[in-house]
């Protein structure tokens, strides 16, 4: 079973919010129930920073004004499905910006998964990658396990198996130096084919479409936050062309979906 959670509301200010992009946005995290445990795609917001919203950074806070709510942090809706944060053995990042990982201190057991570039960059980053890690979020010595391209290739893309061949981190650098998507395998009685959490290779449904449309606040912020923007649209482009090709592969789907954009939560989360 996989179920579909926002782990923390954004209500840009300005610009971003309103005429020129989304009113709110939404930090999607996947939770999968696996034979051997309990399985998270990214974390949201944690209990830490709903309690200590200052450690986000003023900039942050104040530009994206997130909610910050207990009830929407992982953890909080782990236990709400009846489980226990100790049932929670492995966690999967995208990214280790600071809206994705903030509740992996929620899970100490856990095992987190990483791109090592992107723990590379995290923990030793350049100035202008200071304000989107924030370093107290991973205080408590988390059991990183970290990945590379090993050669697989998954949809025409280099994949590294990261538990299993359920699921999946596939490079698609740009947003940050190790960002990732996560193909997780989806159940028969689910639909089968695959998901793939794209992370922040984009944030409005319509940059997967053909031709591609999307807000101009949005846009403008996804080349402001690039670390890499050529490399960043590059792969943006090969989502799109994956999106495109689902007409084709009736028997094995693969459904793309970013991190931030309500439309795609609400319709994942319809039965």
């Amino acid at each position: 079973m996989i179920h579909h959670l926002n782990c923390g509301t954004l209500r840009p200010h300005g610009s971003l919010g309103g005429r020129l992009a989304p009113t709110a946005l939404v930090a999607h995290c996947l939770l999968v129930e696996r034979p051997d445990g309990l399985l998270l795609v990214d974390t949201g917001f944690g209990r830490d920073d709903v309690a200590q919203p200052a450690r986000l950074g003023r900039p942050f806070v104040a530009g994206l004004r997130p909610a910050l709510e207990e009830g929407e942090t992982a953890a909080a809706q782990v236990e709400a499905l009846g489980h226990s944060t100790a049932d929670v053995t492995d966690i999967v990042l995208t990214h280790l910006d600071l809206d994705h990982a903030g509740g992996i201190a929620d899970f100490p057991r856990a095992r987190i998964h990483v791109h090592q570039a992107e723990l590379d960059a995290a923990t030793s980053p350049s100035v202008r990658e200071r304000a989107r890690y924030v370093a107290a979020q991973w205080a408590h010595g988390p059991q990183w396990v970290t990945h590379r391209v090993e050669g697989e290739e998954w949809c025409g893309f280099g994949a590294v198996t990261a538990l299993g061949d359920d699921v999946l981190l596939v490079p698609l650098h740009g947003h940050t130096r190790g960002h990732c998507g996560v193909a997780v395998r989806r159940p028969a009685d689910q639909g089968g084919g695959w998901l793939l959490h794209a992370g922040d290779s984009y944030f409005d449904a319509g940059e997967k479409e053909t031709p591609r449309h999307a807000k101009p606040g949005l846009r403008l912020f996804q080349r402001l936050m690039a670390v890499d923007d050529a490399q960043r649209r590059a792969n943006q482009q090969r989502l799109r062309d994956l999106h495109a090709a689902q007409t084709t592969w009736p028997d094995n789907p693969v459904t793309v979906f970013s991190a931030h954009d309500p439309t795609e939560l609400a319709a994942l989360q319809t039965p």
